[in-house]
């Protein structure tokens, strides 16, 4: 029989948006993880905002926003704000009723505001992180740490010398530059739309991109972020910030890091000794700073074997996450993406660990 295709107007309806939410839904588990990290961040919170004057949107919900963001891989604030109109799951995870009115997207990106002033993307990242811990979703013996290049937001025409005596510019909004037979290095250059980008490769015969370095520090046992930071692409970004990831570690005793070839150094692996940390790094074949001793224990291969999977942090953050080219300018702005994204990992991670109950 044909289905008849009237509509008619729902004049008085009792469901919430908990209703649509399919029990089993991998995000409930998410959610109840979020909002005990949110409720240890509500001292931060209280002083964070003054008693007096209009309230502006909460922060609880700016940092549920955001987490959704990079879950279902929105490109912007706007385009969040437009799709919180009419997603239902949007508004139930941000505890919103149907009929709520969505966020203006600029009132949106103007209270993340005070959140990247109060550092409160790393304070909450350490919160979901202690969730993880107190399930005992963490190894406190074993981590793997890398660096990968994210692109920048700027585009290689605004990088210009630094005394503005750049290539004479064309007509219109995107003109044509003829670089060819100009030298052009970070010392001598910088971008005109974010400073603290630079130019940097991914290896021999790859092109060069304005960029930033992104670090992470991976324990073992379920693939989890323990800590991050970000930095400007240098040769030596990597060892540096690695050690002072490693540095940050709270523990009892002796740990082990696995790492690859581009962390084969002296000034390195004397680093982690001096931190009561073993290197694990992978051994270049000429003038290795990895003696025998280390490489003949059985944890030294496991733990070659168990690093590569940092690289699936990465891959989510770049396509997931929506860092394959980066939307913000500046160190700061970006670090607060890059803790929000990697917060978002972890609850991914952790909603597949953890039982339905949980």
């Amino acid at each position: 029989m044909r289905g008849d295709a009237t509509f008619q107007t729902t004049m008085l309806s009792l469901v919430t948006t908990d209703d649509f939410i399919p029990g089993d839904h991998p995000i409930r588990r998410i959610k109840t993880v979020v909002e005990r990290a949110l409720t240890k961040l509500s001292p931060v919170f209280a002083q964070m905002y003054s008693h007096r004057g209009r309230p502006s949107i909460p922060p609880e919900q700016l940092l549920k926003g955001s987490l959704l963001i990079a879950l279902y891989s929105i490109r912007s604030e706007r385009q969040f704000c437009e799709r919180l109109r009419y997603d239902l799951l949007f508004k139930w995870f941000l505890d919103l009723n149907i009929e709520d009115e969505a966020f203006d997207s600029s009132t949106f990106s103007k209270n993340k505001q005070r959140l990247l002033e109060h550092d409160v993307a790393r304070q909450f990242f350490e919160a979901v992180l202690s969730e993880a811990r107190r399930k005992r979703l963490l190894s406190p013996d074993h981590f793997t740490v890398d660096g990968t290049l994210l692109e920048s937001w700027a585009s290689i025409k605004s990088f210009r010398p630094r005394d503005g005596n750049g290539p004479p510019s064309g007509e219109g909004r995107n003109p044509d530059v003829d670089f060819h037979g100009e030298s052009r290095s970070n010392a001598t250059h910088a971008s005109t739309t974010d400073p603290e980008a630079r130019l940097a490769r991914k290896g021999p015969g790859k092109e060069a991109k304005l960029s930033f370095a992104g670090h992470v520090l991976m324990e073992n046992r379920n693939g989890l972020v323990v800590d991050l930071e970000l930095t400007q692409a240098t040769g030596t970004a990597e060892r540096e910030a690695a050690l002072k990831m490693l540095g940050r570690l709270k523990r009892r005793h002796r740990t082990t890091v696995g790492a690859d070839k581009g962390y084969d150094t002296k000034d390195f692996v004397a680093g982690c000794r001096k931190r009561a940390v073993s290197p694990h790094v992978a051994r270049k074949r000429r003038h290795s700073a990895i003696d025998g001793r280390t490489v003949r224990h059985t944890g030294y291969a496991i733990s070659q074997r168990v690093r590569k999977r940092v690289e699936e942090i990465f891959g989510w953050m770049k396509t997931v996450g929506g860092g394959r080219k980066l939307r913000y300018i500046g160190l700061e702005r970006n670090f607060m993406w890059a803790a929000l994204t990697s917060t978002a990992y972890n609850l991914v991670r952790m909603a597949k660990l953890l039982p339905a109950s949980a």
